[in-house]
């Protein structure tokens, strides 16, 4: 009995170990950061009365810390998490789901690319970045209660650089790409007309047959759930406007109507810069980055909207029996292969699990059963646009402005200008592959490529020249709303499609926005301020597109009961989502599926009998009647803040993606967000500017007076103002104070 007694204390020894082991190994395996080099930074801290800071400095870099320094004083919960993803450690907090950022951490070499490229850029905007890690490294060592996980900090610019190679890709959509692949599924791409001389058909199409189960195969490449990055990255959008002061009545006027997530790694933070060096910007950026994306400073300003170009090509590599070399010309080569191990949290234990990366020269491969496939993407292997955002920032005319974009640098999304001498302008920024032409290789860039000729592995993006763009129209306004260049800025302003090469991939799609937007501009003889507000919030829906097929589908609805009594009840429908018709809580509920499969390029529409079954199911659950006031249905839901909502899934008031609350009510998570209406006087004064978020500054300070206190007036339509001029913010100012790492 001794001898059992023994081996029992042994194994209970072992398991011991074993659970200490699975708590602790993950720090040891990550990343080691580098500190960053000393250097003392101060700057200045000035809140107005909704919490924003304004940051100044003497120099940029001053600036840059401090900016790190307000922002996780508001939101340090989630800047943790983006520092994780850019260091590949999410998965050590958020699970599973953390985990498939982890993987294509590794899967895009985003560390690597940040370690061969990072050292290149210019010495000052490495020292923006510098300083902003400081930053990040002083709050974390300030307040180590915060903190979520062992060995996070500190960080280095680097790490900061890294995080923008990993996620700026998502944006124009790699992960209908990445995902689709990883789970063997079909490739749902569609980017515009036919290649002329090759058609898309089931013989020579962009699509990967889906094996039996898709979602067991992912799971066994990843060891994670299949990658989340279908629907909601297609969803993310927004609405952007410029009108000229001839078309105004008045100012220049540019419209930021950013629809983001309103909560995480890419939710908008509002802030304004100034340093002695000439850099003063107001705008919004998201967690990890030591500037604005957006707004304006005092020449210019811009705005953006999600594009969908081609913007990546798909190649099957031909294999050898053992699955470790590929032909390439004739020849075969060894394909990369390294094992890396994803931290997967699970209770208090994060589990190691091993993975195999390949990568060939085509660029990053995955494997599923159906073979081996590569992919190439635009801006792969560039931090370049670390640098271009920076010197867009301190542009002081559109030439010096126009000179960066021209770069190609920053890979994606449109851009909607103006500026004080009057001039708008909208940019379809693209890095869009450099693909050899038609007659010259005879490829179909929207198929999945054979992977053993040289000939179609690109390098770089087309010239500025090459992508659509619309300088100063005729028409006096711009606009975009994720929709097609080639409807811009009105009949007789806008671009000819049939100028601008197939190859290209440039979109040819319409969102119910755009359809409104273009619209209502276009009717309209004046807009100034008062006809924008009309526009800016306008809930119509027009019957075209995923809207005139869902309506059709319910005319032709064969129906009894309280079914066809759902069906009659829409068909009345007024076509706005305004809380004012019967039927605006059914048609909510109905609508944003169908959005989604035409954003999606999925093959079916929902079915039109189940689909609506749901919503009656729902409806009838949660509020025992088919017509509730659609202010019931949809809220604003921050802490203990309940507001309702206008506005629906793609209309121009964009209420675009929720969750079902235990309660039945729709919270909204993706929508209109950061809002900024800035006007350039006519007769050469002062900017202005005016914004509003859906709750406030403090994002993830529950106990702040600034976690929901803009909620109320982003439900009214309102806006509040925005202190540009260093007057305006000190006359303003509710709090004070300095900060620096001198300590």
């Amino acid at each position: 009995m001794v001898w059992v007694k023994r081996g029992a204390w042994a194994l209970l020894g072992l398991l011991v170990v074993s659970f200490v082991a699975l708590a602790a190994w993950e720090p040891f395996m990550a990343h080691p950061a580098k500190h960053p080099p000393e250097r003392i930074y101060t700057a200045e801290i000035v809140r107005d009365e909704f919490g924003v800071p304004k940051i100044y400095g003497k120099t940029d870099a001053d600036v840059a810390f401090g900016v790190a320094i307000a922002q996780a004083e508001d939101d340090f919960f989630t800047l943790q998490d983006v520092v994780a993803m850019s260091r590949g450690r999410y998965g050590a907090i958020a699970g599973e789901e953390g985990a498939q950022f982890d993987y294509v951490y590794y899967l895009l070499d985003a560390r690597g690319t940040a370690q061969r490229e990072y050292p290149k850029l210019p010495d000052d905007t490495r020292a923006l970045f510098e300083a902003y890690a400081a930053g990040l490294n002083q709050y974390a060592e300030e307040n180590p209660d915060e903190i979520k996980l062992t060995g996070l900090f500190p960080v280095h610019g680097e790490d900061v650089a890294a995080g923008f190679v990993l996620r700026q890709p998502f944006f124009y959509g790699l992960g209908n790409v990445v995902g689709p692949l990883v789970a063997g599924e079909d490739l749902r791409r569609e980017f515009g007309p036919d290649i002329p001389g090759f058609p898309r058909d089931e013989e020579d199409c962009a699509c990967i047959e889906a094996p039996a189960d898709a979602e067991a195969e992912a799971q066994a490449m990843t060891g994670i759930h299949p990658l989340p990055w279908g629907e909601d990255a297609a969803l993310l959008g927004s609405n952007a406007f410029a009108v000229a002061p001839e078309k105004s009545g008045g100012p220049t006027t540019l419209i930021s109507n950013s629809h983001q997530p309103l909560r995480g790694g890419v939710a908008w933070y509002e802030l304004t810069v100034e340093s002695e060096e000439g850099w003063h910007f107001t705008g919004a950026n998201f967690p990890g980055s030591p500037y604005p994306f957006l707004g304006h400073n005092e020449h210019l300003g811009w705005t953006n909207t999600v594009n969908r170009p081609d913007m990546a090509d798909i190649y099957r590599l031909e294999m050898n029996e053992d699955g470790t070399q590929y032909r390439l010309d004739g020849e075969w080569r060894e394909l990369e292969s390294k094992t890396v191990f994803l931290p997967v949290k699970i209770g208090p234990i994060i589990l190691p699990i091993p993975r195999e990366i390949y990568r060939s020269v085509h660029g990053p491969v995955i494997k599923n059963e159906r073979g081996f496939f590569a992919i190439r993407y635009g801006g792969m292997g560039s931090v370049e646009q670390l640098d271009a955002y920076y010197r867009i920032n301190k542009a002081t005319n559109f030439e010096e402005w126009q000179k960066q974009i021209a770069r190609m640098a920053i890979p994606s999304t449109n851009f909607i200008y103006a500026d004080a001498d009057g001039n708008i302008a909208y940019i379809y920024n693209a890095a869009i592959p450099d693909r050899p032409g038609l007659e010259e290789v005879k490829a179909n860039w929207r198929s999945v490529l054979p992977g053993d000729r040289g000939e179609l592995i690109w390098e770089g993006a087309v010239d500025y020249a090459e992508i659509p763009k619309v300088i100063n129209p005729a028409s006096g306004w711009l606009y975009n709303a994720n929709n097609e260049p080639f409807t811009a800025a009105g009949e007789g302003s806008d671009l000819d499609p049939a100028e601008f090469s197939p190859v290209l991939g440039v979109e040819r799609k319409q969102t119910n926005r755009s359809r409104r937007a273009y619209k209502l501009l276009s009717e309209a003889s004046l807009l100034d301020r008062a006809s924008l507000e009309r526009i800016k919030y306008d809930t119509a829906y027009e019957r075209e597109g995923y809207v005139a097929d869902m309506f059709d589908a319910l005319e032709t609805l064969e129906a009894e009961g309280e079914l066809a009594e759902a069906r009659d009840l829409l068909l009345g429908w007024d076509f706005t989502a305004d809380n004012e018709g019967d039927a605006d809580s059914l048609a909510l509920l109905m609508i944003r599926d169908y959005m989604s499969a035409e954003y999606q390029n999925k093959p079916e529409l929902p079915d039109i009998a189940e689909h609506l079954q749901k919503a009656v199911d729902h409806l009838n659950e949660h509020f025992g009647r088919l017509d509730p006031p659609m202010s019931e249905l949809l809220r604003l839901r921050q802490g203990d803040v309940d507001l309702p909502l206008d506005g629906g899934s793609d209309t121009l008031r964009a209420s675009t993606t929720w969750e079902v609350d235990e309660d039945g009510r729709l919270s909204l998570v993706h929508g209109d967000s950061f809002i900024q209406w800035t006007e350039w006087p006519r007769d050469g004064g002062r900017v202005t500017s005016r914004s509003i978020q859906p709750f406030g500054a403090a994002i993830t300070r529950p106990d702040s007076p600034h976690h929901t206190d803009q909620m109320q007036l982003f439900v009214d339509h309102r806006l509040k103002p925005v202190y540009f001029w260093r007057d305006e913010v000190l006359a303003n100012a509710k709090r004070r104070y300095s900060v620096t790492n001198a300590n």
